[in-house]
């Protein structure tokens, strides 16, 4: 197999720079400057154990990649750029005949639960990938992972769930992934370790727009979009994981660790505003819950102002941490009227 990786940022750039360091053919897709250091220079990953120099093969298009049917494409594009994406590859032409909507699989290796609904408009196989893999992307061709002795957790799943482990494909995939430092489970359901994952999201606004989750009032609102968001998905149904499944699974696999000259960085929306991205995934994280909670007739007042303060931010090209928590705390009251 081939690994065309769709949006090589932090996430993309880790899967695709481990897989090809194991000796499996990977294409890096990137843009703008990350493209340029890229094609210039390789990708530099700084693990916690040593720093690598991986000359990956990159593209900035859809069309400079001449598609193959043993191609595996890796979405990992950030939700809300995720309809572009599909857009813009699902006609590609394959090698022998057919289109890559038609031919090739596409795993969603991204945050959020609403993308392997939207490739399937367009893709005949899915899969859906939980992404556990603490990494950071704020300098063109410079990706930072810091866990171990694991890079990552991905636990993989068809979408929708039918067959899970006994698709040779999926098993093929999971097993490079093996072999490339990253665990690989093949759950039953996917998309319930998705939306245990989901749960864990909710306070990546919080973080963007407050800075580290610290304080009285911080961690007040993040246990209360939290506990907002497990109110949801009891009353729509959904079952997922808990937070000590979760934690036993990755027990002593996927820790992160400091490196030395590299210090940690936010998470994933907090890199977008630090980038100057002009958008971030809020809508699909927070926004996420905002929806179920309207369809199931649940209050989510704290989720539903960090998404709208989120995208304000995001918008306006704000800084992250630039909004307290206190001040947070009194636009979630004014909205829920408590």
């Amino acid at each position: 197999m081939r690994y065309v990786i769709i949006g090589a940022g932090a996430v993309g750039a880790t899967i695709g720079g481990r897989l090809y360091e194991a000796g499996h053919e990977t294409v890096l897709v990137a843009r703008g400057a990350h493209y340029t250091a890229l094609r210039d220079r390789g990708l530099r990953l700084t693990l916690p154990e040593r720093a690598l120099a991986l000359p990956v093969p990159v593209a900035d298009h859809p069309e400079a990649v001449r598609l193959r049917p043993d191609d595996v494409l890796v979405l990992s594009v950030k939700s809300q750029d995720t309809v572009a994406a599909l857009d813009a590859w699902a006609w590609q032409p394959v090698a022998g005949g057919g289109t890559a909507a038609t031919r090739l699989p596409v795993v969603c290796a991204q945050n959020g639960v609403g993308n392997e609904a939207v490739a399937l408009r367009r893709f005949r196989t899915v899969y859906g990938m939980c992404v556990w893999l603490p990494a950071s992307y704020l300098e063109p061709g410079a990706v930072v992972a810091s866990a171990a002795p694991l890079t990552g957790m991905l636990h993989l799943g068809r979408f929708p769930a039918a067959g899970g482990a006994a698709d040779p494909v999926l098993r093929t995939i999971a097993a490079d992934l093996e072999n490339s430092g990253f665990a690989a489970p093949l759950p039953a359901d996917v998309m319930a370790w998705k939306y245990a994952k989901l749960l864990s999201n909710l306070g990546n606004a919080l973080e963007a727009v407050t800075g580290p989750v610290r304080g009285e009032a911080a961690l007040g609102l993040l246990a209360r979009a939290r506990a907002e968001g497990e109110a949801v998905l009891a009353a729509a149904g959904i079952s997922h994981p808990d937070e000590a499944e979760e934690a036993r699974v990755r027990d002593g696999l996927v820790t992160p660790q400091q490196i030395a000259g590299k210090p940690r960085q936010g998470g994933s929306s907090w890199q977008s505003l630090a980038r100057g991205a002009g958008s971030i995934e809020a809508d699909h994280l927070n926004g996420e819950i905002v929806l179920l909670g309207r369809t199931h007739g649940v209050r989510t007042p704290v989720n539903e102002v960090l998404q709208a303060v989120a995208d304000d931010f995001a918008r306006r090209g704000m800084r992250p941490g630039e909004l307290s928590a206190t001040r947070l705390t009194s636009l979630v009251r004014e909205l829920s009227g408590s």
